[in-house]
Parts: structure tokens; sequence; C-alpha cells
């Protein structure tokens, strides 16, 4: 029963999370609030495995955190710098010494 009402409390806070996404004032915000669900949902993930008696459901939260984890990674990336190529040129470093 405790872990039911886990799940019920993470899928409250997953739907605040959207409400937040949707009214975040700036891009970051709304980047945070991407990142808040899928760590949410990674562990609703795992109190589901634990709740239908399936411990292999923590490997899959893992792999979901993962990449959760890059994907975020990859859209901060893209908003800095417009692009996600490039890795390590000093292009992109150039064009943050200008930004400073």
């Amino acid at each position: 029963m405790m872990f039911a009402a886990a799940a019920a409390a993470l899928i409250v806070a997953i739907f605040l999370g959207l409400i937040r996404a949707y009214l975040g004032p700036t891009i970051y915000d709304r980047i945070l609030a991407g990142n808040m669900i899928g760590t949410m949902t990674v562990i609703l993930i795992a109190v589901h495995g634990f709740l239908a008696g399936r411990p292999e459901f923590l490997d899959i939260a893992l792999v979901y955190a993962l990449i959760n984890f890059i994907g975020t990674i990859a859209i901060l990336k893209y908003f800095r710098f417009k692009d996600l190529g490039h890795a390590g040129t000093d292009k992109g470093r150039e064009e943050v010494e200008d930004d400073a």
C-alpha cells in the first residue's frame, strides 16, 4: 500500500512538472522541467517493478536514466551552440569566449 501511494505521488509530481514545462518563462525552465519529468519517470518505473515483483525493471530504469541524462545534455548543447556537431573544435570555444 505504501508503494502504491508513492506511485500516486510520483504521478502528481510528473503532472506538476508538465505544468512547469508549459508555463516556464525561459527555455531553461522548460528543460529543467523535462529533466525532472524524466527523473520522476525513472523512479516510477523502479516503483512499478517493485510492486509487480519484477526486479528487471531496475535495469530498464537505469537505461532510461542514462538516456534522459544524455538527452538533456544534447538539448542544452543545441540551445547554447545552435549545433550538435563540431565537438572539440576551436570554433565552438571561440564563440563561448566571445559571449563572455
